[in-house]
């Protein structure tokens, strides 16, 4: 299924349905995407938006030959409470075998990823990535759509060894301080975990990358466009590169998602952990 967004060129949808968790939650574009196909592609009649796994589109990468950024889940969370272990381990299977592709895996529950990823349950040698070993071609990020769950989640993905690591602020519902969070940290025993010390100390690596946008939808909440300006300048600040995704629906009720000619010029920003940019379709 194409996404419709630079950073996820086609979304891989072999588990569907979550739980609300946090505000971000509030109006789930992919709950009424869920209601709207009940009964039809997987999805129950009664509980469209229930966890559901659909291993018949696990090798669906297997066959994309050409390279691809490959969003994870978009119509839910991997790494649900209620997502088998046992099923991650094929994910990661099809994942490692498919070293052309990058995927991109967003969730809103960070303290299940060591076990879900790299737990030592099971005899899957794929499961065995401790240690600083990770896949290359998985980038691991959370949602933190205000400053409660960035001080939340962002120190667990920070723990989680990964080639990437991201953060999506989306949607955008306050203004959100990431500096602590952008730059390698020092951590000592005895310290506090986010406190720069002493260069004997080991170091923990910041972010890789962050994208901001505002809700979209019915009821669609807004965004501060000076919000997303103050994220924008922390991260030139430290050398990290930012993703303009959009402003929302509350901005501008006339935008057309995703080809932002309604964003201000001065966010126009589309930057990847690999180095590239991206271009905006402005009419």
């Amino acid at each position: 299924m194409k996404t419709g967004i630079e950073y996820g060129q086609v979304a891989w949808n072999v588990t569907s349905g979550c739980t609300k968790i946090s505000a971000a939650c509030q109006n789930c574009w992919a709950e009424r995407m869920a209601k709207r196909m009940a009964g039809r592609c997987g999805y129950d009649k009664d509980e469209p938006f229930k966890v559901t796994l659909h291993p018949d589109k696990l090798e669906q990468p297997m066959r994309w030959k050409k390279p691809r950024m490959i969003f994870v889940c978009s119509m839910g969370d991997l790494f649900h409470e209620d997502v088998p272990t046992t099923f991650i381990d094929q994910v990661l299977e099809i994942i490692a075998s498919c070293p052309q592709h990058t995927f991109i895996a967003l969730t809103k529950r960070p303290e299940n990823l060591e076990q879900k990823i790299y737990g030592t349950t099971t005899d899957n040698p794929f499961r065995q990535l401790g240690g600083g070993d990770y896949l290359a071609n998985l980038w691991l990020g959370v949602t933190a759509e205000n400053q409660q769950r960035a001080d939340e989640r962002i120190p667990i993905l920070l723990q989680t060894p990964a080639a990437v690591r991201f953060v999506s602020v989306e949607p955008m519902l306050g203004p959100v301080d990431l500096n602590k969070y952008l730059y390698p940290q020092r951590l000592c025993d005895g310290h506090s975990a986010w406190q720069r010390h002493d260069e004997d100390c080991p170091r923990r690596p910041g972010l890789d990358w962050v994208i901001c946008g505002g809700e979209t939808g019915s009821g669609a909440r807004p965004m501060h466009p000076d919000w997303a300006r103050s994220l924008r300048n922390q991260c030139v600040a430290a050398g990290v590169p930012f993703y303009m995704k959009q402003m929302g629906s509350a901005w501008n009720k006339k935008g057309k998602g995703n080809n932002l000619s309604e964003i201000p010029e001065d966010l126009r920003i589309r930057q990847f952990p690999n180095g590239e940019s991206g271009d905006y379709e402005v009419d």
